[in-house]
């Protein structure tokens, strides 16, 4: 259990959302072919998790065509960005004081 007052945050912290704002956090934006690819997920088990980080306000969809194709980039929002940091530092005091 974390402590108290840790911005632990339970949409983040499943495996494969916490891998996909990972992945965010490291850029600006990402195709959707391309997150997939470089996470082994479907393409339904990735909208499924986009879904829900979305409906929290921390992942942004864009469509857009390029090379005549539509592509769908993603990227946190503000708001998912300083959620994502605040759940890493959560962790980290976590395991900081399981070593203490």
């Amino acid at each position: 259990m974390p402590p108290e007052g840790t911005a632990f945050d339970e949409v983040i912290h499943a495996p494969q959302r916490l891998r996909i704002c990972a992945a965010l956090s490291a850029a600006q934006k990402v195709e959707f072919g391309f997150l997939q690819e470089r996470l082994g997920l479907s393409k339904s088990a990735l909208s499924k998790h986009l879904s829900q980080l979305s409906d929290a306000g921390y992942v942004r969809q864009d469509r857009a065509v390029r090379d005549a194709r539509s592509r769908l980039w993603l990227s946190l929002t503000p708001e998912g960005r300083r959620a994502y940091t605040a759940h890493v530092q959560a962790l980290q005091e976590i395991v900081g004081t399981a070593e203490a």
